[in-house]
């Protein structure tokens, strides 16, 4: 391959991308451990501290249940926090309400 193919230097420009990519994955990778469940984990300890406070336990239930396995996250806390979990967060009902706890 000559020095002056474009493709070497199309890989060299990824590089430092790539590296500083790498940094900040490894930067947040304590708070994504904790907030962020690997595919399969199990939801339902955190979704039964999310909806220990609520009246409305069985439906709370339910829904984070639902909102865990897909988004594969469950916010800290009984209540808020959302902006945590982008996919938890976004998820509307047809009304336009919040869908998961």
């Amino acid at each position: 391959m000559a020095a002056g193919h474009p493709r070497s230097s199309c890989s060299s420009q990824r590089l430092p991308k790539l590296a500083f990519l790498l940094l900040v994955m490894l930067a947040f990778s304590g708070i994504a451990e904790y907030y962020f469940l690997p595919f399969g984990a199990d939801c339902r300890p955190r979704c039964t501290y999310r909806c220990s406070a609520t009246s409305h336990k069985k439906p709370c239930m339910f829904f984070c249940l639902k909102c865990c396995a897909t988004c594969l996250c469950v916010p800290p806390g009984i209540y808020g926090n959302k902006q945590v979990c982008p996919c938890y967060n976004s998820w509307k009902t047809k009304e336009g309400r919040p869908k998961c706890p």
